[in-house]
């Protein structure tokens, strides 16, 4: 069987368009469900059958609270004072105490679509009926994100391990009706105002509830599904700023072809190929130069081996999405109430196989951002660029044409580069050493997303600048898929002329990159 016929399975696809509603229950929620309800409010309805199974693991945990001897998590303390034992009329103190205690976060709001990503998965925990949280709270957490009630989460504060305590903590604190919160509005009120405006009690946690609130690997998971969505529309953007290069460069596409693909079977690699090879077909700029009267032998790394390149950034996208896909599925909690209803402590909560993989994205985030800036260089060298003006200047010594739009690109490939050092490989002993091995998940999260919004920037770039080569091409024209896109970007940015206030136009690109109004220009069917 040829590469070309096997079936992918593991391929990340957008979100697309999401549902109105999400049903959460006892299973695993699936990755539309989680950018549907985080990114685009869809409503959130609870499985009937699985609340039942909700409250029958309750009555567990309900059991436990009466018994004389001490259960972690339900009549004793937690982390280092996991042995001191709490009598009956202090433990809904202790639960509250324990939440107040780590909302402890600091330093810049965490954006909203996080939030609501890792309340619903949270919610998702509950429901699993494993962690013997009653129905009641659970129903709070959907009331809450159908009111569109966003707890303030901040920057610092977790160490993903166990799990993300400080992020989930201040999320526990506004269904406690304290804390602070944004409205729907957006508008930064305190918890209990805005638990009141949506006529939603206030929860008062019962015994083990404090513990099912806030250990869990969420926030992590959540943005981690969250790069993912945006990875699928950045891979193919970066194959559109590729093939749009490769054209105004007046490189060739026989690299691309798929009998020379096969010979190195990498699936990703196949995808991005067959991608470059749809963006160019029919391509004027490629036949005029297509016959014995060219005299190049071979084009920059940066043009041949770009499958090779968004392909492996693919393949680590789909590894990351088999991982997040089993954690979307796990019941994480601890103590953990048992199928057949032990209460038993674990360290299923350590955000190590998610730290791992967020590391593993934001160095292909990098590295692709890195070919994309090299590119854009080379359109701007009139040493390399066969023809085209130094800089793509209008009127050269005059003009400097696109000259620092590559120091941007260059400026954030240098970050990138700087976040793709991993945070899961370090480590800060905490809780009196009871903790004393933690994941950095969080900040591998944190910095993915600062590393995938530079990697669209540096995109646009090299699309705003393809495009300007494209227009000091002519008369040759381009394929129809990357002229479609060099007429999108001038909606927002004009055409070669003299020298303007080009940072408006970068943002106008991004922003057309950001919304996948790119990619739709391009075509719909890349993969």
């Amino acid at each position: 069987m040829t590469l070309a016929a096997t079936p992918r399975t593991d391929r990340i696809n957008p979100s697309g368009a999401s549902a109105s509603s999400v049903v959460v229950g006892a299973g695993a929620l699936s990755f539309a469900d989680v950018i549907a309800v985080a990114r685009h409010d869809a409503l959130v309805t609870l499985d009937p059958t699985s609340l039942e199974q909700v409250a029958a693991t309750r009555t567990i945990i309900d059991a436990l609270a009466a018994d004389t001897e001490p259960h972690y998590g339900i009549s004793t303390g937690f982390g280092a004072l996991a042995t001191t034992f709490i009598t009956t009329d202090r433990r809904a103190q202790l639960q509250a105490s324990l939440v107040r205690s780590h909302a402890a976060g600091s330093g810049p709001e965490v954006e909203r679509e996080v939030v609501r990503a890792l309340m619903l998965l949270r919610l998702s925990a509950l429901m699993t009926g494993r962690t013997g949280a009653r129905p009641a709270t659970a129903e709070t957490y959907a009331a809450v994100l159908n009111a569109q009630i966003t707890p303030v989460v901040h920057e610092y504060g977790s160490l993903g391990c166990s799990g993300d305590l400080a992020p989930l903590a201040h999320c526990a604190l506004v269904v406690m009706g304290e804390g602070q919160a944004r409205d729907a509005a957006g508008t930064l009120i305190s918890g209990d105002e805005a638990l009141k405006a949506a006529g939603i009690p206030p929860v008062v946690l019962a015994e083990k509830e404090g513990l099912a609130l806030i250990n869990g690997t969420d926030g992590m998971l959540g943005m981690l599904v969250l790069a993912l969505d945006d990875l699928a529309r950045l891979l193919v953007t970066a194959d559109i700023a590729a093939a749009m290069s490769v054209e105004a460069l007046l490189g060739t596409d026989a690299v691309f072809a798929a009998d020379l693909q096969q010979l190195r079977p990498q699936l990703g690699q196949a995808d991005s190929a067959g991608n470059l090879r749809r963006l160019l077909h029919g391509s004027g700029l490629l036949a005029s130069h297509a016959g014995p009267e060219d005299t190049s032998v071979q084009d920059a790394y940066s043009l041949r081996c770009a499958p090779q390149v968004h392909g492996a950034a693919r393949d680590t996208a789909a590894h990351a999405a088999l991982v997040a896909g089993r954690e979307l599925a796990s019941a994480i909690d601890n103590p953990v109430v048992t199928v057949d209803g032990r209460v038993m402590s674990n360290g299923n909560f350590h955000g190590a196989p998610l730290g791992y993989v967020l590391d593993f994205l934001a160095i292909a985030s990098a590295d692709v951002a890195s070919m994309s800036e090299r590119r854009t260089d080379r359109h701007l060298d009139a040493s390399r660029s066969k023809g085209l003006p130094p800089f793509l200047a209008h009127e050269v010594g005059v003009d400097s044409g696109l000259m620092i739009a590559q120091y941007t690109a260059a400026g954030i490939v240098s970050e990138l580069k700087r976040l793709a050092a991993p945070a899961s490989v370090d480590s800060i002993p905490s809780s009196a050493m009871q903790e004393d091995h933690v994941s950095m998940g969080w900040h591998a999260a944190r910095k993915l997303r600062r590393s995938l919004d530079g990697l669209g920037r540096v995109l646009a770039i090299e699309i705003m600048t393809a495009s300007r080569s494209l227009d000091l091409r002519a008369p040759l024209v381009p394929a129809a898929a990357t002229g479609a896109v060099r007429d999108l970007v001038r909606t927002v940015a004009a055409g070669p002329g003299h020298d303007r206030f080009l940072s408006p136009e970068i943002e106008g690109v991004m922003a057309l990159v950001a919304s996948g109004a790119v990619r739709l220009a391009a075509s719909p069917g890349l993969v």
